[in-house]
């Protein structure tokens, strides 16, 4: 149901939105996750001004209780690795303000489409009133469609059986 994104995946829409070489992309991306992991294995703080904050942060021993039991244990101290996401990433991420734009394409093809929008346009405008018209009339064909499609039963394929083998006493014969 929901999808995630792998590194080379991020690395592929990186390449297409700004319009570098794969290659080039590679190296931004895990230059920019190895400045940060270096950055916050010294003790320093790194914050992405409306995207997130990664810190190393110790944590003090303390008292606990241990809910099974409730007695009270000590809880050693420790060190962990706390990433805080900022107002930007979580108002786009609930849908409070609206997403960037991607570049499918590339900047390169981007620019290219850019210069002339105008002509494109205009050419396109004729061409959908005939296709408005045009979708118009099927509609009325659609329903006898449907119902032909209720009456298909979808069946599963049976699994093959695997063939019998045969003894090796029987091939002697």
């Amino acid at each position: 149901m929901f999808g995630f994104m792998k590194k080379r995946e991020l690395i592929q829409a990186v390449s297409d939105h700004t319009g570098a070489d794969k290659k080039t992309a590679t190296n931004l991306v895990e230059g920019t996750i190895n400045v940060i992991l270096a950055t916050v294995a010294k003790g320093e703080i790194v914050n992405i001004s409306g995207f997130a904050k990664f810190a190393k942060i110790k944590r003090p021993a303390r008292m606990g209780r241990n809910p099974a039991t409730g007695a009270t244990i000590k809880i050693a101290a420790k060190t962990v690795a706390k990433i805080t996401a900022l107002k930007g990433f979580k108002d786009i991420a609930l849908g409070v303000s609206p997403a960037p734009k991607l570049n499918k394409a590339g900047a390169v093809a981007a620019a290219a489409a850019k210069a002339a929008p105008a002509k494109k346009a205009v050419a396109k405008k004729a061409p959908a009133k005939k296709a408005v018209a045009r979708k118009a009339a099927p509609k009325k064909a659609a329903p006898k469609k449907k119902a032909a499609a209720k009456k298909v039963v979808a069946r599963k394929a049976a699994p093959k059986k695997a063939a019998p083998k045969k003894k090796a006493a029987a091939k002697r014969k």
